[in-house]
């Protein structure tokens, strides 16, 4: 099974790229982040027209998350983060895909920091870990993947002397992703290419995607269920490189059949 997540920026904008991605690359579950469409602009049809089921949760403007399943029908099991009926924010989706549970999730981004939007990524930070311990307890194969908005370690960023002060670096944020992973789980990726430098986002400006000057910060958390099921995975960047294109590139993993 073909696992792959993609923030793509605005779905209705970047529809041309994601559905050419889509025929070229095949994956069997997609995790979409950053929809900035409400929930009746989603466009279905044309995903269906490839062979995707959809389900998903858009937002005006900005946010929205969405799963897609080739050939299979994602059964819905959440459509929020747990522990705070106040938040309205369209960042988290939970769906079970050919008996794996897939969590897509966009989690804040946090700027500036210190202040307010930095207090509720570690507040959606902290929900998000008590969320991820109960599908743990729960003893089901699941994977949490996303954009999650920090880079864990130095290798992950251009030059990270730049960016100790950013909500994505700060030693907080990335506390909190470390005692996420601490649960148990896997960060497919980096087991995968323990020493290499690679990166999933470029930003639109400077040239950054030419000079290679990018950050990893969507990432896939896998239970100990999958863990042991990882047999490839890695960044679609030549996405990255396509006109009118998201300022993040495709990320992927491949499962072997139990």
């Amino acid at each position: 099974m073909k696992i792959a997540t993609y923030n793509v920026n605005g779905i209705n904008g970047r529809l041309p790229v994601l559905l050419k991605w889509l025929e070229e690359t095949t994956p069997d579950v997609v995790c979409l982040q950053e929809l900035k469409a409400p929930q009746e602009k989603f466009p279905e049809q044309a995903i269906k027209d490839l062979g995707y089921n959809a389900i998903w949760h858009g937002q005006k403007s900005w946010n929205g998350v969405a799963i897609l399943a080739r050939n299979a029908k994602p059964e819905e099991i959440r459509r929020e983060l747990p522990g705070d009926i106040e938040d309205s924010h369209s960042r988290y989706i939970e769906a079970m895909v050919n008996g794996i549970t897939v969590g897509c999730l966009y989690l804040p981004n946090g700027n500036p920091a210190p202040g307010p939007k930095f207090d509720y990524k570690l507040g959606w930070f902290q929900r998000l870990t008590e969320h991820a311990a109960e599908l743990l307890a729960a003893g089901t194969p699941v994977v949490l993947a996303g954009d999650y908005n920090v880079m864990p370690t130095e290798r992950d960023v251009y030059k990270p002397e730049r960016w100790g002060d950013d909500a994505l670096f700060r030693p907080e944020v990335r506390a909190a992703f470390h005692n996420l992973v601490a649960q148990g789980w896997t960060d497919a990726i980096r087991k995968l290419y323990p020493d290499e430098t690679i990166y999933t986002f470029w930003d639109y400006f400077r040239n950054a995607y030419g000079r290679d000057a990018g950050l990893r910060i969507d990432h896939f958390l896998l239970s100990p269920h999958l863990d042991s099921r990882l047999i490839a995975g890695g960044v679609d960047r030549f996405v990255r490189g396509w006109e009118k294109t998201s300022d993040h590139g495709p990320v992927w993993i491949e499962l072997a059949d139990e």
